[in-house]
């Protein structure tokens, strides 16, 4: 049972249900593209999925460890990593089996759907993995590339990738869909810079928190939780997305507040936790409402 909770720690298993969340804004697209529904390919695509986003945590903990960044963080329940490995560091080496492991089934499910759909699925992929593996030693390093990693991986590729895989196409809608989540998981991360600044600073990492302050931060994000919640109406005007994805705009409320608290407690990390929490809500549930609204569309 130990081993069986550190290894749910250092893939943080309670923060998994976004990529299934991803994976099902593609299958909505997909769903209202063809009208037809096919389980096994989507469970394939939600595994691919979960196991790409396991190795992205797994990498990151093992990293953050080695770096010496684990030890000087201020964690949070939504912050800061697990802790697995601080508790027990000679669990470092199976921490980089499990991120390896993770690697090669999102690989192998992969390569399955670039066999069986099309070889544009392998551009897509590739990236994926490249982003995966690199984020923690390298996107961080690079003010823009860090805040664009999280979304481009959990939004772009992942959307239109899940969208590929179960219908050997990329339209229009699926592309515009991959922004909701695109800009939320960036803010995601974003947000969770906040309170790990001073530690950060230590390590190299060169995010905007650090670079140009946790308040002008707090702008980027506003404009980002903002961002989906103009896209997908304007595409509905433009028929490019059917009218019940406008369901995803009954997290306007929520997004409001969590911009006022992360600009009113932007430089009082322990008082960002609300925040930290109501983003998590907010970025789970917009894709999820998203992807109801293009089901019932049909």
């Amino acid at each position: 049972m130990d081993l069986l909770r550190q290894a749910l720690g250092l893939v943080r298993a309670p923060f998994l249900v976004l990529a299934p969340v991803c994976a099902a804004v593609g299958a909505a697209t997909a769903w209202h593209q063809t009208g037809e529904w096919r389980t096994v390919p989507f469970l394939l695509v939600v595994l691919g999925a979960t196991a790409a986003h396991a190795c992205v945590n797994v990498f990151n903990e093992y990293f953050d460890f080695r770096s010496g960044l684990d030890a000087r963080t201020r964690r949070t329940p939504f912050s800061g990593g697990s802790g697995t490995l601080q508790a027990d560091p000679a669990k470092t080496g199976a921490a980089l089996a499990i991120g390896i492991l993770s690697l090669l089934i999102t690989a192998a499910v992969g390569l399955f759907f670039v066999l069986t759909r099309g070889w544009l699925l392998l551009p897509i992929g590739l990236f994926g993995l490249f982003i995966a593996v690199t984020y923690t030693v390298w996107w961080v390093k690079h003010p823009v590339l860090c805040l664009a990693a999280p979304g481009l991986g959990f939004g772009v590729l992942m959307v239109t990738g899940s969208h590929y895989a179960l219908t050997g196409t990329v339209t229009a809608a699926a592309v515009i869909a991959s922004l909701v989540p695109t800009f939320l998981v960036s803010n995601l991360l974003l947000l969770n810079q906040f309170p790990d600044v001073e530690a950060d600073r230590t390590v190299g990492r060169r995010h905007f928190p650090v670079l140009i302050g946790r308040k002008k931060s707090a702008v980027i994000y506003g404009v980002f939780l903002l961002m989906p919640h103009l896209i997908v109406p304007a595409a509905v005007l433009l028929g490019a997305l059917p009218w019940p994805s406008l369901l995803m705009l009954l997290t306007v409320p929520l997004s409001v507040k969590a911009f006022r608290l992360a600009r009113r407690n932007a430089e009082r990390p322990e008082a960002l936790i609300p925040a930290l929490g109501l983003n998590v809500v907010i970025i789970l549930l917009t894709p999820a409402l998203l992807a109801l609204g293009l089901f019932i569309a049909g």
